[in-house]
């Protein structure tokens, strides 16, 4: 059974109240939930962390090797400005799909730049909760 780490970086936690005409009106817990439900579906196992903390988003990456086989990553604004994260994926060879819930290419023209981007294997974006669903099921059916 294949594992996943679902990694979540700064203001995540405040799904449902910031922007919702962005991001909507579900919560963080919703996600959550939702993650379960979709690896369930899928048989296989998912863990699902957030932080605000650019270097726990490094250390989850850094600890991650020989444990998960796919790391799907919003890094949220660290996606941006981390050489860091982007580092600790090229250090540890980690299998990471982006993920994010709107479409950073239509928004300000600082988010066209994804340092996660230029080492993720596959990027799925503006469609929600649902962007994290295809991410899972690619993660479980590439690789």
């Amino acid at each position: 059974m294949k594992k996943i780490l679902v990694l979540n970086g700064p203001n995540l936690n405040l799904l449902g109240l910031r922007e919702p005409e962005l991001y909507g009106k579900e919560t963080y817990e919703d996600l959550k939930r939702f993650l379960v439900e979709t690896a369930s579906r899928l048989g296989c196992e998912v863990e699902c962390r957030q932080t605000n903390h650019e270097g726990v988003l490094v250390d989850w990456i850094q600890q991650s090797r020989g444990v998960f086989d796919a790391i799907i990553l919003n890094a949220a604004a660290y996606t941006h400005t981390s050489v860091a994260i982007l580092d600790a994926i090229k250090a540890v060879k980690a299998r990471v799909i982006e993920v994010h819930l709107t479409e950073p290419k239509e928004r300000e023209d600082f988010r066209r730049v994804s340092y996660v981007g230029m080492v993720a294997e596959k990027t799925f974006s503006g469609k929600k909760f649902q962007s994290y669903s295809e991410a899972m099921e690619y993660s479980v059916n590439h690789g």
